[in-house]
């Protein structure tokens, strides 16, 4: 399945926080500010502060039990979360978000369409044979190719081709101003084709071997309980310490994950929700930590009917209640917000990109009464739906909370709406399956992006984005997206993605929730892991180990 730039969590949330109810008691305090603190304070940053020795073994919760580790086949939160410490790629993200090179040891752009990668030499793969330009080429052509997951990276690709020993040539359409920041997401993974064609169809199930070079190896999968991965025996980057010896995953819904910590028969987990520090800050053994992300959830429009009308979808933004969601859902732990991508996106020009947000109207925190008379007026111009809007829960907190809210927002502007459950192993499909999305006419979802750039994120609103099912269309949008990944200069690509993201937030093809900032609970003893979204694609447990040497 191909879908743009952001990569969904595919389980939805399931904790025991009785948010629906808080929520239509009428939760609408103000929502914090961009720069304000979070009802309940965590520490934040980029990193938990340094290890100061290894650890044997750990155990980690995910969120779900992974489907498959074929990143080509599909991606999401809990194949990330492992596969970041096991393979790697062309580029490196940061703990602060920023990518630096990796297996390519330089990136650079030698002229308007060209991009030459030159190849990091000495590195192996964990059979032991070298990583070659030929099998860099190889890995590249396998994730352009078509119906591939990470295929979109490849977009503005025209031909690619190996230029040297130690070098391949990417020619491109035009220039692509986030293309070698791409290459730090799964489209810049580097495989062994040997050991990929030699699995077949199987490649990326249990009991098949990696094809990769990090700093662990795949170890035991057993399906439906528990996954391990080791540290790699003869890892090829000498100069990185490996702390964890070994990491052995298990996964359940977050009230399970909670009570895990709790008791303390898990040592950390990347929560899948923020609210679900709130009671772990009751847990002595236990510490806390929230860093930047691109993290936001959001209720996308399908292609079904009755939201084809922007001024609908305009309605119901204004109307609903970010904040009570935020305070019902997240314990305080997210912010209402008005973009489909959270401010760790915004990985240059932060200032301007900040003042823009702010003067960004259609999505309050907490709608006041000009809102709805205004929601009101859209409503009676564009003319009520002649069915209920329906909108899509899995049964977990969160997508109750949102559901709830956007039924009581239709309800106060005069439309009618309806809950209809989708269960949880089946919602992942809304992107992949038109019959699915048939059942709902939003369904909502937290969305992420691999790159720290907010045109990575507003080419979904491209008339032939796969995501855009509302079917936004705009031939000056579609200018402009064309216009930013060309802009190579960072004060000229973010004037071109403020007015993406004006275009955006004023049509509505989403409707922007909250901003998701990421959350990780170790016990007290472990350190050194970052708390940003960069566990999704950096070696998070290369730098876990104790407090203690």
């Amino acid at each position: 399945m191909n879908t743009p730039f952001p990569r969904r969590r595919l389980a939805g949330t399931a904790l025991a926080t009785g948010a629906a109810a808080i929520l239509l008691a009428g939760c609408t305090a103000a929502g914090p500010s961009t720069s304000e603190a979070p009802a309940v304070e965590l520490p934040f940053g980029p990193t938990t502060p340094a290890a100061s020795g290894p650890v044997d073994s750990v155990t980690w919760m995910l969120p779900a039990e992974p489907a498959t580790f074929d990143f080509d086949i599909d991606s999401g939160a809990a194949e990330n979360t492992v596969f970041a410490n096991v393979c790697e790629r062309l580029m490196a993200v940061q703990p602060d978000l920023t990518t630096v090179p990796h297996l390519a040891e330089s990136a650079e752009w030698v002229d308007d369409t060209h991009v030459v990668f030159t190849i990091r030499d000495g590195v192996t793969f964990h059979d032991g044979s070298p990583m070659t330009a030929a099998d860099v080429l190889w890995s590249m052509q396998r994730h352009a190719a078509d119906g591939a997951d990470e295929s979109d990276e490849y977009a503005n690709v025209v031909s690619m081709e190996q230029t040297g020993e130690r070098e391949i040539t990417v020619t491109m359409a035009q220039r692509d101003a986030i293309f070698i920041q791409a290459m730090a997401g799964n489209g810049g993974m580097v495989l062994n084709p040997r050991v990929v064609e030699a699995q077949g169809d199987a490649f990326g199930s249990p009991g098949t071997p990696d094809a990769c070079t990090g700093p662990y190896t795949l170890g035991e999968w057993k399906p439906g309980s528990s996954l391990t991965i080791e540290r790699a025996a003869d890892y090829w980057d000498d100069s990185r310490e490996v702390l964890a010896g070994e990491v052995v995953f298990r996964w359940a819904d977050q009230s399970a994950v909670v009570n895990a910590l709790t008791a303390g028969e898990a040592d950390g987990s990347y929560l899948d929700s923020p609210a679900s520090a709130v009671p772990l800050q009751q847990v002595a053994d236990v510490s806390l930590a929230q860093g930047p992300s691109t993290n936001a959830w959001v209720l996308l429009a399908t292609e079904r009917g009755p939201l084809a009308d922007e001024r609908i979808r305009q309605a119901l933004s204004l109307a609903i209640d970010r904040s009570g969601i935020t305070t019902a859902a997240f314990g305080g732990l997210a912010q209402p917000w008005k973009t489909p991508i959270g401010q760790g996106a915004w990985g240059y020009e932060t200032e301007a990109f900040q003042a823009a947000y702010d003067e960004l109207e259609g999505a309050p925190a907490s709608p006041g009464a000009a809102d709805l008379e205004r929601a009101k007026a859209l409503v009676a111009e564009a003319g009520a739906p002649d069915e209920p809007i329906l909108v899509a829960s899995d049964g977990g907190s969160v997508r109750n909370v949102v559901s709830n809210a956007l039924v009581a927002a239709a309800k106060q502007i005069g439309l009618d709406a309806e809950i209809v459950t989708v269960p949880s192993a089946q919602y992942g499909d809304f992107y992949s399956d038109e019959a699915v999305r048939g059942q709902a006419d939003l369904f909502s979802d937290e969305y992420y992006i691999s790159k720290n750039d907010p045109v990575g994120f507003y080419k979904n609103g491209a008339s032939t984005a796969t995501v855009n099912f509302v079917g936004f269309s705009d031939p000056d949008y579609d200018a402009l997206v064309k216009e930013a990944f060309a802009a190579t200069d960072d004060a000229e690509r973010s004037e071109l993605a403020i007015e993406l993201q004006r275009r955006w937030v004023e049509a509505t093809p989403w409707i922007s929730i909250a901003q998701s900032p990421s959350t990780v609970a170790l016990r007290a003893e472990l350190s050194g892991v970052p708390a940003s979204a960069a566990y999704l694609y950096y070696p998070w447990a290369a730098d876990l180990g104790t407090t203690e040497g």
